[in-house]
């Protein structure tokens, strides 16, 4: 489709996103900022993020000198954390190897931390203007139905048809404007569910919905049982104050404030308590389990409550592994995952923190 490229970026112009507030501008940080939330993230979902980090982070000098649970904090909610940690790294990465300048090509753009190479050169064609394609899973989508590929986009060889199909339509300029319009196109018209044909520029000559295959492609990734385990959290109270964990570097939360788990193998939560915390508790009443889905799993969490004997004043936790207290009504500024907050916010009983 020879014309491809000059259709879409036709569309774009007049029906695409124009006001969305990382556009206007050639910043790399904003546009390197706006691109990682965006992974897996929904527009909507990210703009009052993307708006508050830039308010307390408006540089990359500023974020690459914050500390790392400060970047957790304004992230929490966001989910998939790894972005936040991997955000932070790649900005003192490039303070120290590239001397606070934000590299300008996707090559050098790709090395940095938690950027592959569809982000680097998305980041490298809004910011510097330079040819490359894209392929993240709007493009996939939109590729996979208009020329009709077959097959799952994650495997190897089917993304491989993706990426050459992608860099053979990229047109010779204005390659900015043709990256957006493919993200436009995917999240506007061509969507998973009741993608809007009528409206796209492409439905003549559209193979998915010539053959009445718009929900077969793109090829859904083959069906698996999704693994689920289950967990009991401590949920201790004192004061209108709540025990909470730093949660290590690594692993799910990592770097989050979290409610300390108990070991499968404890059965008498008091003297694990005791043991863990030397706190002498009795026990609280019951706050109903809750499910939250990861990528590869699904967790079943089961809050146990425990009202604890006087205890130190609440102070931030600080270190990963380290424990302290945290009021509860400070909770809308601590780096918290969405499920820890919803079992904190279920604390609202008002003799729940009894002496």
């Amino acid at each position: 489709m020879s014309e491809f490229a000059t259709r879409l970026t036709a569309w774009q112009r007049e029906h695409g996103r124009h006001d969305l507030p990382w556009q206007g501008g050639t910043d790399p940080y904003r546009i390197w900022l706006s691109e990682i939330m965006l992974q897996q993230t929904q527009v909507e979902t990210v703009i009052p993020y993307y708006q508050r980090f830039l308010a307390r982070f408006p540089d990359v000098t500023a974020l690459a000198a914050a500390p790392v649970e400060d970047v957790m904090t304004l992230w929490s909610g966001l989910g998939y954390y790894a972005r936040a940690r991997n955000l932070h790294r790649a900005a003192q990465r490039i303070m120290s190897d590239h001397g606070g300048r934000f590299p300008t090509t996707a090559a050098e753009i790709s090395t940095l931390p938690g950027v592959g190479r569809s982000t680097a050169a998305a980041i490298a064609a809004f910011a510097f203007g330079e040819r490359g394609a894209i392929l993240d899973g709007n493009v996939k989508r939109v590729l996979s139905r208009i020329f009709g590929v077959d097959g799952f986009p994650g495997e190897k060889a089917v993304e491989n048809r993706l990426w050459t199909l992608a860099e053979s339509l990229l047109p010779e300029r204005d390659i900015g404007r043709y990256i957006q319009a493919q993200m436009d196109l995917g999240a506007t018209l061509c969507t998973r569910a009741r993608p809007a044909c009528v409206r796209c520029p492409f439905q003549d000559d559209c193979v998915a919905y010539r053959d009445g295959r718009i929900a077969e492609l793109p090829t859904p990734r083959p069906r698996k049982t999704v693994p689920r385990r289950s967990a009991r959290y401590a949920v201790v109270v004192r004061d209108a104050c709540v025990l909470l964990e730093r949660r290590p570097p690594a692993g799910i939360w990592g770097g989050l404030l979290a409610l300390p788990e108990i070991p499968e193998h404890s059965t008498d939560v008091l003297a694990w308590a005791y043991e863990r915390f030397g706190l002498r508790c009795t026990p609280g009443d019951g706050l109903a389990p809750l499910s939250h889905a990861f990528t590869h799993f699904v967790l079943e969490l089961q809050p146990v409550v425990l009202h604890a004997e006087p205890a130190a004043p609440p102070t931030m936790a600080g270190e990963a592994g380290t424990m302290s207290w945290q009021a509860l009504g400070e909770l809308d500024a601590a780096a918290l995952p969405t499920p820890v907050r919803r079992i904190l916010d279920a604390l609202t009983a008002p003799d729940l923190f009894a002496n």
